[in-house]
């Protein structure tokens, strides 16, 4: 058994020598952020999509149920934050995709949002995951950014991933250690 600093226990003897089979980008980000906070590395956390609630059910009081909503607006990027003194913002994106990452998984204001960021002066990238693999990397928005507006395609290829993005070492804690990769690059 591992006690975290998050009081998080984990059962060593029911994992594999594939620790993140069975979970995703998301809890992976999500546990580094709270590992990257404990130790005071970082303030990064996961953004909320903004929903107007229109009708909830009470079966009873301690028991309420939000049974209708919708998206208010379309949410920006997934996470922001503060990393040594600079605004931090980036996306998460996984694909089981073997040979590319499609443009359709991104959308355009989150492209505009990216940029933007980094016009102000902030840190901005992607963080991509390929699932198959078992592989997530870093790239910088501003690469994404000019794919996106510049290439006839509409993909990078894993190929191209592989080439000008940074992989992601992974581990216990923190989960994913992009933020090595971010004192590389930015820093």
């Amino acid at each position: 058994m591992i006690n975290y600093p998050n009081k998080k226990k984990v059962n060593i003897s029911s994992t594999n020598s594939n620790i993140s089979r069975g979970m995703n980008l998301e809890k992976d980000l999500n546990d580094s952020n709270t590992f990257y906070k404990s130790i005071n590395r970082a303030l990064i956390y996961k953004k909320p999509t903004p929903i107007q609630v229109v009708k909830v059910d009470y079966p009873s009081r301690k028991h309420a149920k939000i049974s209708e909503a919708y998206y208010q607006i379309p949410s920006t990027t997934d996470y922001n934050g503060i990393y040594k003194g600079k605004y931090i913002d980036f996306e998460a994106k996984e694909t089981k995709s073997k040979t590319l990452f499609t443009f359709q998984n991104i959308h355009d204001h989150q492209i505009k949002h990216l940029l933007s960021v980094i016009e102000h002066g902030g840190i901005a990238f992607i963080i991509i995951r390929f699932s198959s693999f078992n592989e997530t990397y870093v790239l910088d928005a501003k690469q994404v950014i000019d794919a996106y507006y510049t290439s006839e395609k509409k993909s990078l290829s894993y190929k191209e991933i592989k080439s000008i993005a940074h992989l992601v070492t992974e581990g216990f804690t923190p989960r994913l250690k992009y933020l090595d990769i971010i004192d590389r690059l930015y820093f």
